[in-house]
């Protein structure tokens, strides 16, 4: 399997993967404003302990999916890694961190950055390691995984923002962190998310999550409202502007705003014209058309 298909694979899981996710517990609909939560670097409490993951374990599985050779590349610098020391040791992560972005394969990149955050201290690795262990709990259907998963995102967050207590970033993460169950109550991410958005309103990943945890919650009005916003931006490398189109048509759909629904999953396809992802959609807009 090579990257354009492994990344186009994820791009289809991600984006389709939430239709067979049941709501989060504890996500009802909320009233608008600002909850108690919501300057993003206040105390939250801390996650119970999970089932103990190891970069052993998630490598091993994402190997399977490689072309031997690249599986092969990999099991070599792990093996380096076991005996490496100091720089000799920092070098080998930060190689496996770049061969694992370079697939798109989130979990094994995660541990790497978090063992180079622990070891140097660095926001941008604290950032980053929460980052990949985010979009690793969304990529990964494994419910064995995804309580550490998100165990480790949101400590990373936490990390990040004690280093840099007013960065955006790190408190959206940590907001998405805690909706999905780092924090007592999913509510508590919620008020950090809006919060950043108060900041910043026109705030890329805060406004995305959002209007993905306000579908989940049926809340398909303000959803469109968000993706609405975010889809009017000028897309740029750091604004994935796929995604929101297909959430909006999906958002559209269950509105029954079906002329809407169609223009925008006929937007999705043009954004990605894979065979495979096109069948998808045009599978999408036949059922609203008939």
């Amino acid at each position: 399997m090579n990257k354009k298909q492994i990344v186009v694979i994820g791009v289809i899981v991600v984006m389709m993967g939430y239709l067979y996710v049941q709501p989060v517990k504890g996500l009802i609909k909320p009233k608008e404003g600002r909850s108690s939560a919501s300057s993003g670097g206040g105390q939250v409490s801390e996650a119970a302990p999970v089932a103990n993951v190891t970069v052993d374990m998630v490598s091993a599985s994402a190997k399977a999916a490689l072309a031997p050779a690249l599986a092969t590349q990999i099991s070599n610098l792990e093996g380096q890694l076991k005996t490496a020391k100091g720089a000799a040791k920092i070098t080998l992560q930060r190689q496996l961190t770049k061969q694992w972005d370079d697939v798109n394969i989130q979990a094994p990149a995660a541990f790497y950055y978090q063992e180079l955050a622990r070891s140097g201290g660095k926001f941008e690795d604290w950032l980053t390691a929460g980052n990949r262990f985010n979009e690793a709990y969304k990529f990964t259907q494994d419910s064995t995984m995804q309580p550490a998963f998100n165990a480790n995102a949101a400590a990373a967050f936490r990390q990040a923002i004690k280093l840099k207590p007013e960065n955006l970033d790190a408190q959206t993460g940590l907001g998405v962190a805690d909706v999905n169950g780092a924090a007592a109550s999913p509510m508590e991410g919620i008020g950090i998310l809006r919060g950043v958005v108060e900041k910043d309103p026109g705030n890329w990943n805060a406004n995305l999550a959002l209007g993905q945890f306000a579908m989940k919650s049926g809340q398909y009005e303000k959803a469109v409202g968000r993706f609405e916003k975010l889809v009017a931006q000028k897309p740029d490398a750091k604004k994935p502007i796929l995604e929101p189109y297909f959430y909006l048509a999906e958002s559209y759909k269950q509105l029954g705003r079906k002329q809407e629904a169609i223009a925008a999953y006929q937007k999705c396809k043009e954004l990605m014209p894979d065979p495979t992802f096109g069948k998808r959609i045009d599978d999408f807009i036949n059922e609203l058309k008939n």
